[in-house]
């Protein structure tokens, strides 16, 4: 491992420097990294300093410690690992609605052709499932808002699950938790002007795509799951005044 002496940002300039050799593969995955105290030597720094990196690399997914062996560079993917982005989106979002439109509209997107490409028919048979569950909710007499919004919950989740893919799960996952408001403004205005079987229609079409693994339909169709137009939304505003 190749190590040059730091001064300043001293936590900082070690993660760095771990950063650069895994890039470089100078440092490889399972490898064992020499001690605190062969660290510190290297480095040039305490051994409070160099505790502190390591500390932060296993609290990121990057370093694992084996007691009573050693300290390790991970091997894959490990959950930490995507916390940091994801606390980034979060506090980066801002409060536009376009701009939390596009990363849904994006990360859905991604989501199902990656269900195209990794999970089986039979897989994306079993949401059929979730979806006739969401149709019964709509089509009732008075569909009721909690429960159809619910049950779009269920179906999107059945369906990030099938891509396999932890990263795109978690990340999904995370973008729709940002976005609940919206999501539950577009099934409240849906229902609101009698689209409620609109709505389990294009859900319908969704699951359609995924089993005939229809890459084109992916960017047809997905904004139709919760976009309202204008229009409505001020129908509905008139209409609750």
């Amino acid at each position: 491992m190749d190590v040059q002496k730091i001064s300043n940002n001293a936590v900082q300039q070690i993660i760095d420097t771990f950063t650069e050799q895994l890039i470089q593969g100078k440092l490889r995955p399972g490898e064992q990294i020499p001690t605190e105290v062969e660290l510190s030597e290297k480095f040039g720094v305490a051994r409070n300093t160099t505790r502190e990196a390591i500390k932060i690399l296993v609290a990121m997914g990057v370093l694992e410690i084996r007691r009573p062996v050693g300290t390790f560079v991970c091997e894959g993917f490990a959950e930490p690992m995507i916390s940091p982005l994801l606390y980034g989106i979060i506090l980066s979002r801002g409060d536009s609605y376009d701009e939390l439109l596009d990363l849904r509209e994006i990360m859905e997107t991604g989501t199902m052709l990656t269900v195209i490409r990794n999970a089986s028919d039979a897989e994306i048979a079993t949401l059929s499932e979730p979806l006739v569950a969401l149709g019964k909710a709509c089509r009732k007499k008075k569909p009721s808002v909690e429960e159809v919004f619910k049950r779009d919950d269920v179906f999107h989740e059945a369906m990030m699950a099938l891509a396999h893919n932890r990263v795109v799960e978690r990340i999904a996952a995370t973008v729709r938790l940002m976005t609940h408001d919206m999501r539950h403004e577009s099934v409240e205005l849906m229902l609101a002007t009698g689209r409620a079987e609109e709505l389990y229609q294009a859900h319908e079409k969704l699951y359609r795509i995924l089993s005939e693994r229809d890459v084109d339909g992916v960017y047809r169709e997905i904004r139709s799951t919760y976009f309202v137009p204008d229009e409505e939304k001020q129908v509905i505003a008139l209409s609750e005044k």
